[in-house]
This record gives structure tokens, sequence and C-alpha cells, in this order.
């Protein structure tokens, strides 16, 4: 062996890079099979077709048949079919929008509904907070108490407020009657519309707060007890706490509640209806009762349509609102 190769190290052979992928969509591309894809997109909609049936059967026809009937001129000869559906176009809204008593109802709903909502939200926050303040089998008491009514049905609580209310028995002027100059017995509550819708109101209020505590309880739970710890020693005191710590947090959740709360409120009937044994006064009548009244007493069918849907708008502008709060609360999170 000579010293050449003794010296010369060997070197291992270079080895060759793979070829490219082949372009996408070329010939040597491969396909997806069975189209995963687009079956990919399809299944949550797959997944949601019965219940988007049942909501077009259970809603939709309803509202078609809605908006149907405020154009037209529907009474008894149409629903027994004596006489064709004749369609009015416009009439129906503009007799409605032209009549000062659907105004006076319109005010009267809003006073009623923002008068629900104002009392329930300050009641079952306070009663929230409470709830945080009292010892486990007081808490527990209190939310039995608050799943009870809650669950009890509207008519039995209904029922309930008419006995209380009661001018000749009811347990509420015996026992006002007891105090010190107040002299109530066989006082009527209903004899003017301010103080039976306040009944009323009180009976809404008291079927919505258990919600409401349940609801915030559990949003209050949420709030770090170092930013309040953090704030007393700053030298806030329990509103400065309540106010700049506690109240932001809970923002999401009280704008959710209150836009529930209008929602429901101003869709209030059987308390209403039951409470003025189904003949509501005109100085008890708001939108649910005063729609049903134009339909269901007068028969007229098209302007009793025409007020529901005026409602409806109205309730899908308190959506709206609570849409455009949500989007800027999601923004600034």
């Amino acid at each position: 062996m000579s010293a050449a190769d003794t010296t010369t190290a060997k070197v291992p052979p270079t080895r060759q890079s793979p070829p490219p992928p082949p372009p996408a969509g070329g010939p040597g591309a491969k396909r997806p099979r069975g189209g995963r894809g687009s079956r990919g997109a399809t299944t949550p909609w797959l997944l949601l077709a019965p219940c988007l049936l049942v909501l077009a059967l259970v809603m939709g026809y309803p509202l078609v048949r809605l908006v149907t009937l405020s154009f037209q001129k529907f009474g008894q000869s149409q629903l027994w079919g004596f006489q064709p559906a004749e369609s009015v176009g416009f009439d129906n809204f503009t007799g409605v929008l032209g009549d000062g008593e659907f105004w006076q109802v319109v005010f009267r709903t809003i006073v009623f509904a923002a008068g629900c909502v104002i009392f329930t939200m300050v009641i079952g926050m306070l009663i929230a907070l409470l709830l945080q303040r009292v010892s486990g089998w007081v808490k527990t008491l209190v939310n039995i108490a608050l799943v009870a009514s809650w669950g009890m049905p509207v008519i039995v609580a209904t029922t309930v407020f008419k006995w209380l209310f009661d001018a000749d028995y009811g347990i509420l002027n015996a026992v006002l009657s007891r105090l010190p100059g107040v002299e109530l017995i066989g006082h009527n509550w209903f004899a003017s519309g301010p103080q039976g819708l306040a009944v009323i109101m009180l009976l809404v209020v008291w079927g919505a707060v258990p919600f409401v505590v349940i609801t915030l309880s559990a949003g209050l739970t949420q709030v770090p007890a170092e930013l309040e710890e953090a704030a007393r020693l700053d030298g806030a005191g329990a509103w400065g706490v309540f106010r700049y710590v506690t109240l932001p947090i809970l923002k999401p959740i009280i704008v959710m509640l209150t836009t529930l709360s209008v929602i429901w409120d101003m869709g209030v009937f059987p308390q209403v209806f039951v409470m003025r044994n189904g003949h509501p006064e005109a100085e008890f009548q708001i939108l649910t009762t005063y729609s049903y009244d134009r339909a269901f007493v007068v028969n007229d069918y098209g302007q009793g349509s025409a007020i529901a849907l005026i409602t409806v708008l109205l309730l899908l502008g308190v959506v709206a609102v609570y849409m455009r709060q949500m989007l800027k609360i999601g923004e600034v999170e």
C-alpha cells in the first residue's frame, strides 16, 4: 500500500435530495377521498336540522300567519269560511296607530314593564349580595324558597295573590288594619288602575326575582376576592367596592338579565288576564291583553294581529340593543 493510499480519506457518497412534490391540482396530486372537506362542513347542519325544523314549525308558521293576518280584513265571517279574507294593505296598522287608546296602552305597557324590571333587578341584586354574607344553612333555606316560588305555576301564584288582596277576605287588609291609624278592611285594591297594576307588578316581580338571584349569585362567585381586598386597602367602602369592582365584572350578566326581563315583562298576559277574571278593564289593558281583546272579543283578527306584530317589532328593538351591548362588551374584553 502506497503512502497516497494511507493518507487519502474516503469521502462517503452524496445523498440525493428527494424530488419536489407535485403542484396542487397537478396530475400527480392526491385528492381527498369521498369529499371529506365538504362532508365536514355539512355535518353540523345535519345535526341541527331537527331542531331547526321544530323551530320553523313552532315559531315560523305562526309568525308568517301573524304577518299575513295583519294585512287582511279577517273577522268571524272569514273565520267560519262564509267570506274570503280580503287584503286591506296597511289599513289595520293605520287604524291602530291612529287610535289614541292604543298609545295609552303602549305608554301603560312601557311604564309597567320598566317598573317590573327595575324592582326585579334591584331586589334580585340585594338578595344575591345578602346571600354572600350569610351562613350556609340560611343560604340553603333561601335558595329552597326561591326555587319553590320560581317553580310555582303562574295560575297558582295569581290565585294566591288574588286571595291575599281580596277586598272582603284578603289577609293583607286584615294585617295592615292592625297597624295604628290604618283602616283597610274592605279596601278594593283594584278599584283604580294604578293600584291594581301595582299589585300585578308585585306578582310579576315575585315570580321573576328567583331567576335573577340565582344567576347573580353564580356571577358573584366569579368576582376575585383579591380585587375586592385591594379596593378596601385603597380606602374604598362597601359601595365603592360594589361600584368599581363587582359591578363591572357582573355587567354582561346584568345586561342579559335586564334584556330578558324587558322581553318577559312586556309579554305578560296570564297575570293580568286571570287577576281581572278574564275581562281586563280599559285601565288595566297592556299590549298583550289589548291585542287579545281586539282579536277574540271584538272579533277583529286583522287589527289584533297588527297590534301583536307591532309588539314583536318593539321587542326586536330591545333585542337589537341587547346584541349591540354584548358586542361592545366582547370588543372591550
